[in-house]
C-alpha cells in the first residue's frame, strides 16, 4: 500500500497565507534597504524574490488540483473553495506585480544614474584651439579704441591717477601656484544678443537670471577648456547682482574670500563680465580666427587710486600684460587694450586677479564660447 500525505485544504490555505505575509515583509524590507545597497545588489534581490513568488504561485496551482485526487486512506477531503483559491491567487499576483514594479523602478534608477556619466564624457571632450591661424578684427561699431600706454604689442588705456612707468608695465611676474584657478561673476546675470541656439527670456536690459544664457555659461566654457589643459578650476556661479544690482562687488568679495579660504594657495582669479558701451546695444567687438568668429576680450585692472588698500595692483597688471602679450602673438586682435582704473574691483585678494570683459551686448553666446577656447589656449601657453 502506498503511503500518501494528504494536505488538508485549511492547512494549505493557512500555509499559503502565512507564506504570502512573509513575502510581503521581505518585499517591504527590500524597499527599505534599497537605499543602503548598490543598484546591482537591489536588482539581484528583487529577481530572487520574483522567482520565489512565481514558484509559490505554481505550487498553489499544483496543490489546488488535489481535489481531483481520490482519497486513499478514507479520510474526508476538505477542499479549498474556489473563492479561497481566487483570493490566494489574487494576493500572490498583487505581490508579484509589486515586486516587478519595484524591479523596473530600480532598473530605471540605474539607467538614469549612468546617463550623467555619459554626458560627462561628452563634456570632457573639448576641441583644442589651433595656432598659426590667420586673425582679423571685424570692426562693426565705428568705436575708436584709444590707449595711452604701450608695452611691446600690448596697449593700455590708463584711467587711474598713476603714471604707468616702464617698471610697472614690465611683466616680470612668476606665479607660485600654476594649477589652481578661480572663476566667478560679480555681475552674474549679464547676457548677450539672443540667437536661435541660445534664446532666453530677459529679466532686464541684456540680463537674465538663467545661468545657461548669461556670463555664467561663458565661465563654464572657460572652466571646461582649462580643465582639459590640466588646471584645477573652480567656477562659482553665485548670483551677486540678483535680485539687487547695488552692492554686487560687496557680495562677490564674500564669495571670493570663501573660495580662497578653501584653497588659499590659489593666485589666478578671473571675474568674467560682459562689456557694455552706453546706449550702443549692437556693439559687438569681434575677431575672426581662422574660420571662427570670437568676441573680443578686455582686461580691466583696478588700483588703490580710489583709496581702498590694494597692494597687489601692479602684480595684477603685470600678469594681465603677460597674458595679453602671448595672445597678441598667437591671436592678434583677441584682446582690446587693457583698462586701468582707480577702483579696486576686489582684485586685492591675490597677485593675479583681474576682470575679463567677454564681448559686449551685441555679441552672441556662440562668439563668446569660441573666445574661451582661445583664451584658455593662451593661458596654457603662459602658465605652465
Amino acid at each position: 500500500m502506498i503511503n500518501m500525505t494528504v494536505i488538508k485544504g485549511k492547512d494549505l490555505l493557512k500555509y499559503l497565507v502565512e507564506l504570502t505575509i512573509i513575502i510581503s515583509i521581505v518585499v517591504g524590507l527590500t524597499r527599505y534597504f534599497s537605499s543602503q545597497k548598490s543598484q546591482k545588489q537591489e536588482i539581484n534581490w528583487l529577481e530572487k524574490i520574483s522567482v520565489i513568488v512565481e514558484n509559490v504561485k505554481k505550487t498553489a496551482r499544483i496543490y489546488s488540483i488535489h481535489q481531483a485526487i481520490p482519497m486513499m486512506d478514507g479520510e474526508k477531503k476538505e477542499g479549498i473553495s474556489q473563492v479561497d483559491q481566487d483570493s490566494i491567487e489574487q494576493l500572490l499576483n498583487t505581490e508579484l506585480s509589486m515586486t516587478q514594479t519595484l524591479k523596473e523602478k530600480e532598473e530605471t534608477k540605474v539607467e538614469i544614474a549612468e546617463k550623467p556619466q555619459e554626458e560627462n564624457k561628452e563634456t570632457q571632450s573639448v576641441e583644442e584651439a589651433q595656432i598659426n591661424v590667420q586673425t582679423e578684427v571685424i570692426d562693426q561699431s565705428g568705436i575708436n579704441t584709444k590707449f595711452t600706454n604701450e608695452y611691446n604689442s600690448v596697449k593700455i588705456k590708463n584711467e587711474s591717477k598713476y603714471d604707468l612707468t616702464p617698471e610697472i608695465l614690465t611683466p616680470d611676474i612668476e606665479l607660485e601656484n600654476k594649477k589652481d584657478i578661480l572663476i566667478f561673476h560679480t555681475h552674474t546675470c549679464e547676457s548677450y544678443t539672443a540667437t536661435e541656439a541660445f534664446p532666453y527670456q530677459p529679466t532686464g536690459n541684456f540680463r537674465t537670471n538663467d545661468l545657461n544664457f548669461s556670463v555664467a555659461r561663458v565661465g563654464a566654457e572657460l572652466k571646461k577648456h582649462l580643465d582639459a589643459y590640466g588646471y584645477q578650476t573652480v567656477h562659482d556661479q553665485t548670483y551677486h547682482d540678483y535680485p539687487a544690482y547695488t552692492g554686487s562687488y560687496n557680495r562677490s568679495l564674500v564669495t571670493v574670500k570663501n573660495q580662497l579660504a578653501l584653497k588659499p594657495e590659489t593666485q589666478m582669479v578671473f571675474d568674467i563680465h560682459r562689456d557694455a558701451v552706453g546706449s550702443k546695444e549692437d556693439y559687438a567687438p569681434t575677431v575672426k580666427i581662422g574660420e571662427e568668429y570670437a568676441a573680443q576680450l578686455m582686461f580691466v585692472i583696478g588700483t588703490d587710486g580710489g583709496g581702498l588698500s590694494h597692494p597687489n595692483w601692479q602684480q595684477n597688471l603685470k600678469f594681465a600684460i603677460k597674458i595679453q602679450e602671448k595672445a597678441n602673438e598667437l591671436y592678434p586682435g583677441l584682446f582690446k587694450p587693457i583698462i586701468v582704473r582707480n577702483s579696486r574691483y576686489n582684485q586685492h585678494v591675490t597677485k593675479a586677479a583681474s576682470i575679463i570683459e567677454v564681448g559686449a551686448t551685441g555679441n552672441t553666446m556662440e562668439q563668446c564660447l569660441t573666445s574661451m577656447k582661445y583664451l584658455s589656449k593662451v593661458i596654457s601657453e603662459v602658465v605652465k
